[in-house]
């Protein structure tokens, strides 16, 4: 469905080269500190900026090759985009219309409701939260057969983000739509990818299925003599801490088995995150 293959994009002081694979019917999820690349990633797959290598398909297609239709079948919600702040909802129902063949204004409407934004409000009233969902919600409303959403939970509540992250798995439920998904929110990834990939500097440096991520991951936490002690064929990264060491594996079961008086914690998103990127 979506396809990055070596992409290559080079600013100054900043390169990235990554290449990510959503198949159809996935939930992948891109994660990374501020400045990885993600977004970097994200306008290349879009073709909103020129890149200096590799390739990037949407659909099995070159993205320059897109037609028309074809992008319609493409959902985006940017970090950095959004809509005229002087229109209302209603004012917008018919660019969405005009937008895209398959818009349903029906659906839109009801979304917009259910997530209780006013119709006849100015958008440049909504709060940053309302503005977001909007943007989500614009991008659900002409049934997309892919979706590239950056950061589409920042700024809203635990109770918008658990509404928000409901209509997505809906979306995703006919198994023939994939979504490519950013957030620092790592539960929210937790809770809907089905695979995600770490960036770090331009660069793919983890891609794992989230089930055996949280399953099969764990951080070791011991003490100098303990590390010394320590087989470390399985360990991913070490990071020196003022008790000893933290090192993350991928096999949890095997420390646990073997070494009983070894502290082993839980693996989770954040806990890639900080061991597996740069400081």
């Amino acid at each position: 469905m979506i396809r990055l293959n070596n992409v290559i994009k080079q600013y100054d002081n900043f390169r990235m080269e990554c290449s990510i694979h959503v198949p159809v019917g996935r939930i992948t999820g891109l994660i990374g500190r501020n400045g990885a690349g993600k977004s970097t990633a994200f306008k290349a797959a879009l073709g909103l900026i020129r890149t200096d290598g590799g390739s990037i398909e949407i659909f099995g297609k070159n993205v320059s090759q897109l037609t028309q239709s074809d992008r319609e079948q493409i959902g985006v919600v940017l970090s950095d985009s959004g809509f005229c702040s002087y229109l209302t909802i209603r004012d917008f129902i018919p660019v969405l219309d005009t937008m895209y063949a398959d818009f349903s204004k029906e659906k839109f409407t009801a979304d917009c409701e259910r997530m209780g934004l006013p119709l006849k409000k100015k958008i440049k009233e909504f709060s940053t939260g309302m503005k977001r969902k909007l943007q989500i919600l614009a991008a659900l409303s002409h049934n997309a057969k892919a979706l590239i959403l950056d950061e589409p939970t920042a700024g809203l509540d635990v109770v918008a983000r658990d509404e928000l992250l409901g209509l997505l798995r809906e979306y995703a439920e006919n198994g023939e739509r994939s979504i490519v998904i950013s957030s620092h929110i790592s539960s929210d990834l937790e809770g809907i990818c089905d695979d995600v990939y770490l960036i770090d500097d331009g660069k793919i440096v983890l891609h794992e299925d989230t089930d055996v991520l949280l399953s099969a991951y764990g951080v070791l936490k011991v003490t100098e003599e303990q590390f010394r002690n320590l087989d470390k064929s399985y360990l991913l990264e070490t990071k020196k801490e003022s008790f000893g060491y933290s090192c993350l594996t991928k096999r949890k079961q095997f420390y646990q088995d073997n070494y009983p008086s070894v502290v082993v914690e839980r693996g989770s998103i954040d806990e890639v995150i900080t061991m597996m990127t740069k400081h």
